[in-house]
């Protein structure tokens, strides 16, 4: 996989200041981003988030998921901590792209979870992949990590990789009358590390 870092700039966001880097992956025209706040050249080990695009959430606040919140907690620890990384990955919809995953959510509407609308789709639960954040991370000069996540699939990819898992730290946010399914299923079916959530 050929990444490479295009551009770099300042950052001035709701939650701070972050730097922005930009990422092309074999000459794409839809960047990876990656925000880092403060120094993390030398620190022992570096807050991180892993977090995949989510239109719906993100830009719309939709609350058939917890990503928008998810992204907006992540941001806030990083800051709070006062260094740290967030990798913003282009894979929208668990990796089937937005069509597809707005094609998934009218199939939840007549029943299905979140899990099943997928297959029905003829895709897997979860397409997504996490070379590229640890690419990323890498290129960034990190090399060990205390993992903002709930999902037991990039603890694996942590795992599998150079860089050290040093922890994991949840961020979990509370569930609503809209996402509740959806989470109930992310924990059932997809293993999430998820409690406090749901109580």
């Amino acid at each position: 996989m050929m990444l490479a870092r295009s551009v770099a700039i300042p950052l001035p966001t709701d939650f701070g200041e972050f730097q922005l880097y930009a990422y092309t992956e074999n000459g794409s025209t839809c960047p990876h981003l990656a925000l880092v706040k403060g120094s993390i050249e030398r620190l022992a080990s570096v807050l991180v988030r892993i977090h995949s695009e989510c239109m719906t959430g993100e830009v719309f606040a939709s609350q058939r998921c917890d990503c928008g919140a998810q992204l907006t907690a992540g941001m806030r620890e990083i800051e709070r901590e006062g260094a740290g990384v967030l990798v913003y990955l282009r894979q929208e919809g668990r990796g089937i792209g937005l069509l597809n995953k707005l094609h998934a959510y009218s199939i939840q509407d007549r029943g299905l979870d979140t899990v099943d609308a997928n297959l029905h789709l003829g895709f897997e639960p979860d397409l997504r992949d996490y070379s590229v954040a640890i690419e990323i991370l890498e290129d960034l000069g990190v090399r060990a990590v205390r993992l903002l996540t709930n999902n037991p699939g990039k603890i694996a990819a942590l795992e599998r990789s150079s860089i050290r898992l040093a922890g994991r730290v949840p961020l979990e946010v509370p569930a609503t009358a809209n996402n509740r399914r959806y989470l109930e299923t992310k924990r059932r079916r997809m293993g999430h590390l998820l409690a406090d959530s749901l109580r």
